[in-house]
């Protein structure tokens, strides 16, 4: 359901991601360089983060000068009209720094902390994916509903891994625990794109340690809409202990062995 507000920011998030993803896809240099580092020397930020982040702020604080923001690239600000936009400017950083085609845009909404809207922008892929709270989930004009569950041992599930060398090598563990139990696993490296390929079907469930409010914001809405359930441990909600979505019947014993496994602590 859209109403007037949710109408107006779904509309600003989509031209906001578009822009972003066309200055991010036509106006990549070839010698494109790092900025900075964040957790770790190969947790990279490039110049292209930063110039798609002041964009993206830029055009909304233009339209909606009271709104608050948290960006991934050091956006934040309060704002005075209860409305956040939460934004990751270039979800898969270190694909696009190496010309891999698994990166997004990702912009949600929020009002008084619950997701309203949520666009994920894939430019190389030719893919704008978008839900509305209550209104479910597209792809383009396409509506998006989850795969229905396979048994555990036949499903599709895709994970990440942290930049942090001990951190990584204990994910790295948990993910050797579960490949005898699963189809196999994939490790796309954007969890926004990762989310929005179970909401369109293409995985039977996907899960990570380590996740900022930006990396899932729009995504979680996005999957949640097509029909997946998503969490943390079990009675969370998803966040940086652990990130979990799967269509019910995967989600459930999913988060019941990476709670066992340990996989919410490094």
């Amino acid at each position: 359901m859209t109403d007037a507000l949710t109408g107006e920011l779904l509309a600003l998030a989509l031209e906001a991601a578009r822009r972003a993803g066309a200055l991010l896809r036509d106006g990549r240099p070839d010698d494109l360089a790092v900025a900075a580092t964040k957790s770790s020397p190969i947790d990279v930020v490039t110049e292209m983060d930063i110039a798609a982040e002041n964009l993206i702020t830029g055009y909304l604080a233009d339209h909606r000068p009271d709104d608050g923001f948290l960006g991934e690239e050091g956006a934040s600000t309060a704002g005075s009209s209860g409305v956040r936009w939460v934004i990751d400017p270039l979800d898969g950083t270190v694909n696009y720094l190496y010309g891999l085609p698994t990166w997004a845009v990702s912009i949600a909404a929020e009002r008084d902390g619950e997701t309203l809207v949520g666009v994920v922008e894939a430019p190389m892929r030719r893919e704008t994916f978008r839900a509305v709270l209550g209104g479910g989930a597209f792809l383009g004009d396409r509506p998006l509903r989850c795969r229905p569950a396979p048994p555990l041992e036949r499903a599709l599930v895709s994970t990440g891994f942290n930049y942090v060398t001990t951190v990584r090598a204990h994910q790295a563990e948990i993910a050797e625990r579960l490949i005898p139990q699963l189809r196999d696993i994939r490790r796309g490296g954007s969890a926004a794109i990762d989310l929005c390929d179970v909401a369109a079907g293409r995985l039977d469930g996907y899960y990570e340690r380590g996740l900022h409010p930006w990396d899932l914001a729009a995504g979680d809405l996005i999957a949640r809409e097509a029909g997946a359930r998503t969490g943390g441990r079990p009675g969370t909600r998803p966040g940086f202990d652990l990130a979990v979505a799967a269509p019910p019947g995967v989600f459930e014993p999913l988060q019941e062995l990476l709670e066992g496994y340990g996989a919410w602590h490094d």
